[in-house]
């Protein structure tokens, strides 16, 4: 574990506190409770405290350069796997995480859904990690003999510094689409925090590159490979998809080759066809990477399905236009039956693309029930008359309480119906101000169908 924190509450006896200076809040002003925690020693821009001080221009700079002087030597003898893209991250990150351990290679995986090794191993606050915490949760790994690494690479993260240092082995672009504008206000700026993650690739680094995506050319390296249905290394020529499975082939070298995946939709044949790059490119045989993937498993509150008499209930994280367009269009193919969702927008978030979500859910679907959706410190109001704006269809209600408006959508299904339940996936909280309300969408699902 690492000996150098730049969260107080994280100071371990014998510690090192970096006093870091930040949008919203100022390290120097924690420096106290630092030591009160134990620290040894602190690194700030100024002043002078009880214990040992060091003085610097920067402690930002002096943090990224105290990891990677202490620590970059284990990082370096990793093979790490870093994905950015607005949708897609989790699912391909897990999917390498998962495959490579039925294959008998030990890989950690950390992103949205968690912190894994043989399993979960803890929840964590952000997609891409404080980088004390990143470098905490390597160097872990590493000890306990997970030298594979899939990681998610979130934009903010990027942009913010937290994967400032880490050496990757594999950079790996998914998708485009409108996200975060609340926090980049262009695409532009948008694909260039992504871009980032290109520029830490170890002098023989990989980047993989979605060849369908209109941004694909930021992401371009030395060794770049293409995979998509348009063109690319792999290329996609033939998918065959059911409310059971998805049966595509690909085109790589002049050969091709036929999957059989139990992951359902046509956006997670490119999620697939992420791991089997990857899978090849770390030597594994064309019949290994066939048997492993007929067996490998989403993650939590990605397609997550209850089946409820002859309907399905779907579970999903999506919360981007493109990412629910995506779905909708996915089980519009594998049912005769209506589709309803249940979705919200989040608070204190980018309010353009929520009139965007609920036209083309009203538009795609039979009928929508709007609701909450981690409102955080905005009015929930707000947040509901952005989403009707301008909105002539009227196949929708409002039902704010989450819980009722499940319940809602449940007993709306007949005859080989979907429920589409998007936005919160496998979160087990609803953030509304400063509170953490429990709250999972599968176990609501769950609770009322058992009774």
């Amino acid at each position: 574990m690492i000996n150098i924190q730049s969260d107080s509450r994280k100071i371990k006896p014998g510690d090192i506190f970096v006093a870091l200076r930040g949008i919203s809040s100022d390290g120097h002003d924690y420096i106290d409770r630092a030591i009160g925690n134990g620290a040894k020693k602190i690194v700030a821009e100024e002043g002078s405290y009880e214990v040992e001080t060091e003085i610097v221009p920067n402690t930002r700079e002096y943090l990224n350069q105290y990891l990677y002087d202490n620590y970059n030597q284990y990082l370096e003898e990793m093979t790490i796997v870093g994905i950015t893209g607005t949708n897609g991250k989790t699912t391909s990150a897990y999917l390498i995480y998962d495959s490579l351990n039925k294959l008998g290679i030990k890989c950690a995986y950390i992103g949205t859904v968690g912190f894994y090794m043989d399993g979960k191993v803890a929840n964590l606050n952000n997609t891409s990690p404080d980088v004390c915490d990143l470098y905490d949760l390597l160097i872990e790994a590493y000890e306990n003999g997970y030298k594979h690494v899939a990681l998610e690479a979130s934009s903010q993260g990027l942009d913010g510094g937290r994967l400032v240092g880490i050496p990757f082995d594999y950079a790996i672009f998914t998708n485009l689409t409108q996200d975060h504008l609340d926090h980049h206000k262009t695409m532009e700026n948008y694909a260039l925090a992504k871009q980032l993650l290109f520029k830490q690739l170890k002098p023989n680094g990989i980047s993989i590159v979605n060849y369908d995506d209109g941004y694909k050319d930021y992401f371009k390296t030395d060794k770049t490979i293409y995979y998509g249905q348009t063109g690319g290394n792999f290329k996609i020529t033939e998918m065959e998809l059911t409310n059971q499975n998805s049966k595509f082939k690909y085109l790589y070298n002049g050969e091709e080759h036929e999957i059989i995946s139990p992951l359902l939709g046509d956006y997670n044949v490119y999620n697939m066809l992420v791991n089997i790059i990857v899978l090849t490119h770390l030597g594994i045989s064309d019949e290994d990477i066939k048997r492993v993937i007929s067996k490998v498993k989403a993650p939590a509150g990605r397609m997550d399905t209850v089946m409820y008499k002859n309907n399905s209930i779907i579970i999903d994280y999506a919360h981007t236009p493109d990412a629910i367009e995506k779905i909708i269009h996915a089980v519009t193919k594998v049912t005769p039956g209506n589709i309803y969702t249940v979705f919200g927008c989040t608070g204190d978030r980018d309010r353009t693309k929520r009139p965007i979500m609920t036209k083309m859910v009203t538009d795609l679907c039979k009928y929508a029930i709007i609701t909450n959706d981690d409102p955080h410190y905005e009015d929930t109001a707000q947040i509901v008359s952005d989403m009707v704006t301008n909105l002539d269809n009227t196949n929708y209600e409002v039902c704010l309480d989450r819980k009722e408006a499940i319940i809602k959508g449940i007993k709306l299904l007949e005859e080989h119906d979907i429920l589409l339940i998007l936005g919160k996936g496998h979160e087990e909280v609803m953030l509304v101000r400063d509170q953490k309300i429990p709250m999972n969408d599968k176990q609501i699902v769950l609770e009322y169908l058992n009774k």
